[in-house]
């Protein structure tokens, strides 16, 4: 019976890794490269992890340290050669893959919460948003506990762009005119 799917051994599932690393803006683990090439129901992550130590000793890829993987150059200029014999089906939903995994590396770069526990047994919970250009806005509210800590960090995490654009409408929205 013929296998069907893009991946049908080692070098699809290494052309394919080469792909997806080339296209990320961060070094990768071997869970998120599994992940981002997860694009065909033939990968296994047994097939990741054999692939990138060899694609490490043939200098395609280099680790970074522990657990994070980077493409080289040589890794780049090959990966160019043979990234048209990946399916396009393939190739498209990878590449989408890649863009949010890096959206979303880049926009947590941007959003930070620190949380400080206090002699009191409260914690002060610091929340910041930054841009390219540095800091937008910092916030630091006291929760009760950790738990309410905590929660409020990752409440922040996924609105901190609302909270900032409300708190500016809000404090700009004067229709009383504050004179200058």
């Amino acid at each position: 019976m013929k296998r069907l799917g893009f991946i049908h051994d080692m070098m699809d599932v290494k052309v394919l890794i080469l792909f997806v690393a080339a296209r990320s803006s961060y070094p990768l683990t071997a869970q998120e490269v599994y992940e981002l090439c997860y694009q065909d129901e033939c990968l296994s992550y047994f097939d990741v992890c054999t692939a990138l130590p060899q694609m490490v000793e043939t200098g395609h890829m280099q680790k970074l340290d522990e657990e994070r993987y980077e493409i080289t150059e040589k890794g780049r200029a090959d990966g160019k050669l043979t990234e048209d014999s990946i399916a396009f089906t393939v190739k498209q939903r990878a590449e989408n893959a890649v863009e949010r995994f890096n959206r979303q590396l880049r926009r947590s770069s941007f959003v930070k919460t620190q949380i400080i526990p206090r002699d009191n047994g409260d914690c002060s919970v610091v929340m910041s948003l930054d841009d390219e250009m540095g800091n937008l806005m910092t916030l630091e509210l006291v929760a009760p506990n950790q738990r309410q800590a905590i929660r409020l960090g990752r409440l922040f995490e996924q609105k901190a762009e609302s909270l900032y654009n409300l708190t500016m409408s809000e404090l700009l929205d004067n229709t009383d005119e504050l004179e200058d």
